[in-house]
């Protein structure tokens, strides 16, 4: 069974004047009902103010919060903040980190949103408001239920927000592989950046996601992965400028699981990026993405190796 968190907000109206795919999530749900007794349901409560304010800046949490973003900010989330968006904004990190302690619990967990990695301190940008990801790790490590995080972006885009929001913590690593000339324009510094040419195919980008981050989680040893999902690498995808295939996408996800039982990890995931007019393939490619990992990750995690105790061998699978 695979653990999945919704919050009905999710699925909302589009505001005036957005170009986002808002229908998206409510097509992801609909997909995963569809699996009847092999998904969980959870609906996560939303995130508490102070923890909005733990990662952002509280005159910004004020203003999205009270919908009253100012243009300037509006322009670069992308789309306006309603009361609406406002409440939504305020759900997927309580998703987020709901997911991460279902993931403690049983292994893998995944939210149905999530994954807004170009939030940054004092606004957010490139669809993001609030940034989940790094609201949840900073929970995470700062109440005590985990020593360290490790943030794990495939998405085509550098996860930026992520990596300036938790610059200088030691408890907090992030990986970000992405296309190099993609946006942003001006790139954060993660802990370990992977910027890939303009047109990678499946065996160029598996090669490196391999060569990198097996290394990355054997040297800095966390004790959970959140994982941003996005499917934008895509070959179709529109903001994309890689060239995976689905079998692509589905084999990272493979990789990705297989590296975190190799390494007793729980792994929290998020949907992140994927663009373009078929909303119902996008989701498809969000789900596929989400039941791979389950499947993979289907048995409750082992206890991590006790530091100094040999990796898992490297093809472990689940059962």
């Amino acid at each position: 069974m695979i653990h999945v968190v919704h919050h009905p907000s999710y699925v909302t109206e589009a505001p005036a004047r957005s170009t986002y795919r808002w229908g998206k999530n409510g097509a992801i749900r609909d997909l995963l009902r569809a699996k009847g007794d092999d998904v969980a349901w959870t609906e996560p409560s939303l995130i508490p103010r102070r923890w909005l304010e733990a990662v952002h800046d509280p005159d910004y949490v004020a203003e999205v919060l009270e919908a009253r973003v100012p243009p300037d900010k509006t322009r670069r989330i992308g789309f306006p903040v309603t009361e609406q968006v406002a409440f939504r904004a305020q759900a997927v990190p309580g998703g987020s980190w709901t997911a991460a302690m279902l993931a403690l619990e049983h292994g893998f967990a995944a939210n149905t949103a999530g994954g807004s990695h170009h939030a940054l301190a004092t606004t957010g940008a490139g669809y993001c408001v609030f940034n989940d990801l790094a609201i949840t790790a900073v929970r995470l490590v700062e109440e005590g239920t985990v020593d360290r995080v490790a943030i794990i972006d495939c998405d085509v885009h550098q996860g930026d927000g992520t990596a300036a929001l938790t610059a200088g913590r030691p408890d907090i690593v992030t990986y970000s592989i992405h296309a190099e000339k993609n946006f942003p324009a001006r790139k954060a510094r993660s802990t370990l950046d992977v910027g890939l040419p303009d047109g990678v195919d499946d065996d160029g980008y598996l090669a490196e996601l391999e060569a990198t981050l097996r290394p990355f989680l054997a040297e800095h040893r966390p004790d959970i992965i959140l994982y941003q999902a996005g499917v934008d690498p895509f070959v179709d995808d529109r903001l994309g400028r890689l060239s995976l295939s689905q079998a692509g996408l589905v084999a990272r996800e493979n990789l990705i699981a297989d590296l975190a039982l190799a390494h007793a990890l729980p792994l929290a995931s998020t949907v992140g990026g994927g663009y373009g007019d078929d909303v119902m393939a996008i989701a498809e490619r969000h789900v596929t993405a989400l039941m791979t990992l389950g499947q993979r990750l289907g048995q409750r995690l082992a206890r991590r190796p006790e530091r100094g105790e040999p990796e898992r061998d490297r093809n472990v699978t689940a059962a």
